[in-house]
């Protein structure tokens, strides 16, 4: 076959960000408080990846039944 192979994840991610919204307002709220900081010593890394591990788990137990 001449078809290149599809990458599933990207499709999943998309879809697995709805139930995800809390830790994804929580990282937008973080970001709007620190946002006018200039010192560069404040940052929303905890709340960054605390949304795409709630990403990452929901895809995860997607992803595997479309490999093979």
């Amino acid at each position: 076959s001449d078809e290149e192979p599809v990458d599933p994840k990207r499709e999943l991610e998309d879809r697995c960000k709805a139930p995800c919204t809390r830790p994804l307002k929580e990282y937008q709220a973080c970001a709007k408080r620190i946002k006018d900081d200039e010192s560069g010593h404040k940052h929303c890394t905890g709340q960054y990846f605390d949304y795409w591990r709630c990403v990452d788990k929901c895809v995860a137990t997607k992803l595997f039944a479309h490999l093979k």
